[in-house]
C-alpha cells in the first residue's frame, strides 16, 4: 500500500498494443468511404481507429493496384476517340467492355471497375 498523500500514478493504453492485419475486402470498403460526399480522410480514419497516414496510404496503393491492373502492369498511352453524338464512355479492360453512360455514379464506376480488375 502505498503511504497517506502519497500519489501512485498509472497509465491507461488504449488500443490493440499489436499490428492489426486488416483483410483487403475491408481495407476497400474503408477507402471507398473517403469517396462518400461530405466524407474526410481524417474522419473515416478515426471511425474505424487508422491514422490518416494508414488510410492515405491504402488509397495510393489502391490507385496504383487499379493501374497496375489495368495496363498488364504496363503504363502507357490509351487512345482516346470522342463522339459528341454519343453521350456514353467506353471502357476495355481486357475482354470486358464497360459503357459508361453520361451521368453514371462515380462511386458505382468505381465499384465496377474494382471488381473487373481483381478478376484479371
Amino acid at each position: 500500500m502505498s503511504e497517506p498523500g502519497e500519489v501512485r500514478r498509472f497509465e491507461v493504453f488504449t488500443g490493440t498494443g499489436r499490428r492489426r492485419r486488416w483483410p483487403l475486402e475491408v481495407r476497400a470498403q474503408i477507402v471507398a468511404e473517403c469517396d462518400r460526399p461530405g466524407a474526410t480522410v481524417s474522419g473515416v480514419a478515426r471511425r474505424h481507429g487508422l491514422t490518416a497516414q494508414q488510410l492515405f496510404m491504402w488509397r495510393r496503393q489502391a490507385r496504383e493496384a487499379v493501374g497496375v491492373a489495368a495496363t498488364g502492369g504496363r503504363i502507357g498511352f490509351v487512345p482516346v476517340t470522342v463522339d459528341h453524338q454519343a453521350a456514353v464512355i467506353e471502357v476495355v479492360l481486357g475482354a470486358a467492355v464497360i459503357r459508361v453512360p453520361n451521368g453514371v455514379d462515380a462511386a458505382t464506376l468505381r465499384a465496377v471497375v474494382s471488381v473487373l480488375t481483381s478478376r484479371a
